[in-house]
């Protein structure tokens, strides 16, 4: 079927997101087209808005407003101990736990050859430049239980540990092949909890 020619560039470029394959696609287009006229103006400044203001924080790169992120400003955080994680949602998740009091580094992406990404596309030069300029006592690795999460956590500990920081990982309560986003917040509080020595 044909449709008009805005609305399937609409449900073309809602496909491209991820997640989102063509079923899901349309039907998030005719939901657009079926909301009021505000209501779908409301949606794209939004969306505007987020590209506008919305950039990666100097210390940590997690998403923000300003040049530090809230959590990077909080006095009442513990800046010796240290979570990297791959992506902005999964230092969601873990905050969502309300147990973690540390700090975090987002790679912004994982090790995956068979993508194109390596170590020069992630954050890695930046981690290794806090861990030699902040007094972080323990680097928490807190990577999807996935062949490229495994492969990245296994080459950031061979790079921390000559440094004398400690390094752990969560504990395997998170399934393999799942992702830290969609864990519950019981099994990443027992993650946290029984993390160990990488």
């Amino acid at each position: 079927m044909e449709y008009a020619k805005p609305l399937a560039k609409l449900i073309r470029e809602l496909e491209k997101m991820p997640g989102i394959g063509p079923r899901s696609a349309q039907r998030l287009a005719f939901y657009i087209l079926r909301l009021p006229q505000e209501e779908a103006r409301a949606l794209s400044e939004a969306i505007l808005e987020v590209k506008e203001r919305i950039t990666t924080c100097r210390r940590c790169f997690n998403f923000t407003e300003e040049e530090l992120c809230p959590i990077c400003r909080n006095p009442l955080r513990d800046p010796s101990l240290l979570c990297v994680v791959a992506e902005v949602r999964d230092l969601m998740a873990i905050e969502r736990t309300q147990e973690y009091r540390g700090v975090y580094h987002v790679l912004q992406g994982v090790i995956s050859p068979m993508d194109g990404v390596g170590v020069e596309q992630l954050r890695v030069r930046e981690l290794l430049q806090r861990l030699q300029s902040e007094p972080i006592r323990e680097v928490i690795i807190a990577m999807n239980p996935t062949i490229e999460g495994d492969a990245t956590a296994h080459y950031l500990s061979k790079l921390i540990k000559p440094l004398g920081i400690r390094v752990t990982q969560l504990a395997h309560g998170v399934p393999i092949g799942g992702d830290l986003d969609y864990a519950d917040q019981a099994t990443l509080v027992s993650a946290l909890e029984w993390r160990r020595e990488l």
